[in-house]
Order: structure tokens, then sequence, then C-alpha cells
């Protein structure tokens, strides 16, 4: 699962990280911290437009959808896609085929199930830089409204993740080879092959505030900070 995000970056560094341009007049701000259940506007890629950065609302709305109150009920419902079904289930079938992406991150926040309780950790590659999920979008038109949304997928996940992500044990995909996601004459294998669990060595995670989970303001530096809890002492010693 992937519920939780952030885009510590500045406009300008994602241009040059990923050759893509943000439209004149965007309103975008590095994010610390962002929920796919408030539905945000996130920057993307995608295979119609490589050089250029579109703000893409979380929560895939199918193109066949035919009403509002549908729309709001099923973008809840896919915010994630599974790489083992997404060839299969009916809002990801069309997507994952010819309208790929990447959804721009530099993190990502999970939760360890401890005692009955849990804690939050974010996750990040070694060296903090930007990096991509792998995602997919779609275009859905209603009464003259144009939404564009997508999906991260996600697969199953590698050692380090199944450590934290106890209970469900996955991960999003985080892509190695960006330029061939975006490809439009992939074989079927080709994008299996791509919807892989990442190198745990390229990525590091720690235990941060239980900001994300309250009801305060959490687009915050201080909700990227390594936190201690007296109770993860010893497990998180043998964690890693």
């Amino acid at each position: 699962m992937c519920f939780n995000i952030s885009i510590n970056k500045e406009p300008e560094e994602l241009e040059k990280r990923f050759d893509a341009k943000f439209e004149s007049g965007t309103d975008f701000e590095k994010i610390y911290h962002i929920s796919a259940l408030d539905s945000p506007a996130l920057p993307i890629v995608n295979s119609e437009e490589p050089t250029r950065f579109d703000l893409y609302n979380w929560g895939l709305i199918p193109n066949w959808v035919k009403s509002s109150e549908q729309a709001e009920n099923i973008r809840l419902k896919t915010v994630n896609a599974r790489a083992e079904s997404v060839f299969e289930k009916s809002s990801f079938k069309g997507p994952i085929k010819d309208k790929r992406c990447l959804v721009v991150a530099d993190g990502f926040f999970e939760w360890r199930e401890v005692g009955g309780k849990s804690y939050p950790y974010y996750i990040k590659l070694n060296d903090n830089s930007a990096f991509t999920f792998a995602g997919i979008w779609d275009v859905w038109k209603h009464k003259g409204n144009v939404e564009r949304t997508f999906s991260i997928i996600t697969t199953k996940a590698n050692p380090l993740l199944a450590k934290i992500h106890n209970k469900k044990k996955r991960m999003p995909v985080i892509l190695e080879d960006e330029k061939k996601w975006l490809k439009k004459d992939l074989e079927k294998d080709e994008i299996e092959a791509l919807m892989k669990p990442y190198d745990q060595e390229k990525m590091e995670a720690y235990p941060v505030r239980r900001l994300i989970t309250k009801d305060v303001e959490d687009n915050v530096p201080e909700v990227l900070e390594p936190y201690e809890y007296k109770e993860l002492k010893f497990q998180q010693k043998t964690l890693f």
C-alpha cells in the first residue's frame, strides 16, 4: 500500500532531475507529507507528454464512470493498483496498457506494528534523491468537466519493507527504468518485469512522529524528522 508520500524538492530541482518542465504559472510547492485520502493534485509525467509535468489528482477515476457519486466512491478504492491484478481489474486494465506515468516523490510513509501498536516510518533512497513510482492514469469527462487522475502500483515488499509494513507486506513500485515504463509499445511481460520490488540496499527507513495520524498541520518539515520510541529501541537495533 502507498497512501502517504513526500515531494520535498523545489520545482527547479525536479525539472533538472526528470528533464521535464512545469507549465508557466503552475502553482507547486514542495510537500513534506500528503495523503491520498485528500485526492491531492501531484506532479506526474505521462506517456503522451514525457517532457512536461502535469498535475493529476491521486485516486484514479476510470473513463467509463457515469456519475459524480460513482466517481467519488471509486477514487478512494483506486489510490493503489496491485501489480498482480492490474491487468485484470476493470479500473486498471485499460490504463496499464497505454496510459502509464511517472509519479514523482522523494519518500513515503508506512506503518509498522509492534505489540499491538502502529508506528509510522519514513522511507527514502539512501542518497535523498527524487524518484518515481510506477503509475497509471486516466481522463474522466462528465458534464463539461475533465478530471485527470492516477493510481500508484504496489507489489510485494522487499525484505526491508516486509519488516516495516509487517501486516500487509506491500510496497509501491519504485521504477529503475523510467523511460521504458513510458514506452507505448510494451508487451504485457515487459510491463510485468518492471513492476518488481526495489533493491533494499538502495533504501533507508526510520521512525517518525505520529503527526501524520493526528488532526494537526502535517505538511511541515518536522514530519520527516527521525523520532525515537522507547518501546522500539530493541526492535530498531534488530530491524536492519
